[in-house]
């Protein structure tokens, strides 16, 4: 759980609900709170999902595969479920 104030999806503004629900997991979750935390500036949001998904889909020399393989190895050494 995060320590910063996130706006709850039944109080987020129209371009926030946008974002939330552009965002949010296909299998009905709602939006992770890794994105969450930046409610209180939607910009910072869309940028998070940018830079996530450029770093994780875009082209390079690092498969698909092996980030995700880092991002599970860097998540177990943070404790951190994602």
């Amino acid at each position: 759980m995060a320590w910063i104030r996130m706006i709850p999806d039944d109080e987020a503004d129209p371009p926030l609900k946008e974002l939330y629900d552009r965002f949010a997991d296909p299998r009905g979750t709602g939006i992770d709170h890794i994105l969450k935390i930046h409610s209180l500036n939607p910009p910072s949001l869309l940028a998070h999902h940018e830079f996530y998904r450029t770093v994780m889909r875009a082209k390079s020399p690092i498969s698909r595969i092996q980030r995700e393989m880092i991002a599970v190895v860097v998540s177990a050494a943070n404790q951190c479920h994602y």
